[in-house]
């Protein structure tokens, strides 16, 4: 990965050793010296990462934001909190992580917000989800729309497994509550999934039942003979 990595600490808050493990290369720079630093330079390839120990990052990702609307964020936190996370979310950041997180998962997280997507914590991805699911169905229960042609597109481009897996993902399931409903391997469901997201062009869960949202109300039957899972 060749972006550059800024880790925003001081006093309260010192570089999470997984992070220096994630990114061997990045900056652990003190607040007012980081704002002085992304407002004097141009990188295009850059995250900041704030920790949520510094009772000041709200402050630190607000003036950030206002330099460059476009700056890539992430608040990293020790005792991770739903309300944080959101907080967080609405105020512009791109994404919200444990702080404990493995070096692998770190270097995810930086990978799918660099690509433009947004990381979001399982639990609350699991309440977005669900409450979207929600709305589609209210929204199904009136007329179809213009957009039932396009759904049915979708639908026809996914195999009956991968509809199976969307329709379970959709309902709010994690990958191991779906692999236990359609008796398969959470590897299995990851699989399927990344070909999903390649297939509708989107990067998480979230966006999938979005992209989906036409589709609310021209989703096709299980074909003949499919058990629905109870």
């Amino acid at each position: 990965m060749n972006a550059q990595h800024y880790f925003c600490s001081g006093p309260a808050c010192v570089e999470p050793a997984r992070w220096r493990e994630a990114f061997p290369l990045g900056q652990a720079i003190d607040g007012p010296r980081l704002i002085a630093h992304l407002a004097a330079t141009t990188e295009t390839d850059r995250l900041v990462w704030l920790s949520a120990a510094d009772v000041q990052w709200p402050a630190h990702l607000a003036q950030i934001l206002r330099m460059r609307s476009t700056e890539r964020v992430v608040l990293l936190s020790s005792r991770p909190d739903e309300d944080e996370e959101l907080r967080a979310l609405n105020e512009g950041a791109h994404g919200y992580a444990h702080d404990h997180a493995v070096p692998e998962l770190l270097q995810e997280v930086a990978l799918v917000v660099l690509h433009g997507g947004l990381w979001v914590g399982p639990h609350l991805m699991q309440r977005l989800v669900g409450a979207t699911q929600t709305a589609l169905a209210n929204r199904a229960a009136g007329p179809p729309d213009a957009g039932a042609a396009v759904a049915n597109g979708i639908w026809a481009s996914l195999s009956a497994r991968e509809a199976q897996v969307v329709r379970e993902v959709t309902a709010g399931h994690s990958n191991k509550e779906v692999a236990a409903r359609l008796h398969i391997t959470e590897r299995t469901v990851k699989a399927h999934l990344g070909a999903v997201f390649e297939k509708l062009g989107v990067r998480d869960r979230l966006q999938l039942v979005l992209r989906l949202s036409t589709a609310a109300s021209a989703e096709p039957a299980p074909p003949a003979g499919t058990k629905r899972q109870p």
